[in-house]
């Protein structure tokens, strides 16, 4: 199989993931509902935020979020053209993966941003459902992004040695996020930590 048809189904087969989980999550869960999956340090809590990544909102009001939204899409023509580059040029097999897997994880969020409001209605103190009769809760480009993956693995008070923060109540990993923030962060690592060579010889080509 070439290079080209493994990444068509890489890249589908990640984007139907993300999809599937973040549409379960928001027809069967509300907003702060939350279950346990290995003990107290994996937990699916639901929350939606507007468009950042690792479950940041920019609380920025409807024009900063289309500005958001319309950036991104950008964004992920220009990846998506540098990939359709790397794979003409032959570039090794693991950069064009890394980079498809951050291409994936920004078209994920954009779907939520693009469609879920006009999808489902709204989360809070209720179950969306698909297709409501009034209607989404959102116009085209400002639907929130369903992030569901919650790993407290560390909690509690610092101790009173610990400049500036001592006795304050510290959490570790606190940011609830999705699989496609997964794939943008396991992207960039990987690129970080086995091509790093690789794109800096790019980078002075260029």
């Amino acid at each position: 199989m070439s290079v080209p048809s493994k990444l068509c189904i890489f890249v589908a087969g990640l984007l139907v993931l993300d999809q599937v989980v973040k549409i379960w999550i928001k027809t069967h869960m509300m907003i702060g509902d939350e279950f346990n999956v290995f003990g107290d340090w994996f937990k699916i809590h639901f929350i939606e935020n507007n468009g950042m990544a690792f479950g940041m909102g920019a609380e920025n009001g409807q024009t900063g979020k289309i500005l958001l939204s319309i950036f991104r899409i950008g964004a992920v023509a220009a990846i998506g053209w540098y990939i359709s580059r790397l794979v003409k040029e032959k570039a090794p097999t693991g950069v064009i993966f890394s980079f498809a897997l951050i291409f994936c994880g920004a078209v994920g969020n954009i779907l939520d941003s693009m469609f879920y409001g006009l999808l489902f209605n709204d989360s809070h103190m209720q179950v969306a459902s698909f297709l409501p009769e009034g209607g989404g809760y959102a116009p085209f480009l400002q639907g929130k992004v369903v992030d569901m993956l919650y790993f407290p693995l560390f909690s509690g008070y610092l101790p009173e040695w610990v400049p500036f923060w001592g006795n304050e109540y510290f959490e570790f990993f606190r940011p609830v996020f999705n699989l496609a923030d997964s794939y943008i962060t396991v992207g960039v690592i990987l690129l970080i930590l086995f091509y790093r060579s690789f794109c800096s010889s790019k980078k002075l080509k260029g």
